[in-house]
């Protein structure tokens, strides 16, 4: 990068920070929301709650087929 290129393109660093920033922020989050180890447990919490009575056997089936659409798209 020349120096004029330099000089012109400073004014654009900001955005460029805030772009940047925004990629990590997704990034991290999409790394939780595909965690394995997240999906598991979130997983039993279901289960726990059928077993307890606490949510119709719709809903869980529901909320269990999504965390299993996120689990398989983590490994392809």
């Amino acid at each position: 990068m020349g120096l004029l290129s330099g000089l012109l393109g400073l004014p654009l660093a900001p955005v460029r920070g805030v772009v940047w920033l925004a990629e990590q922020i997704r990034d991290q989050a999409e790394e939780q929301y595909y965690d394995p180890a997240r999906i598991r447990a979130e997983l039993e919490l279901v289960d726990q709650a059928r077993r307890d009575g606490e949510l119709p056997e719709e809903d869980c089936a529901a909320l269990e087929n999504e965390l299993l659409q996120r689990l398989m798209v983590r490994r392809s």
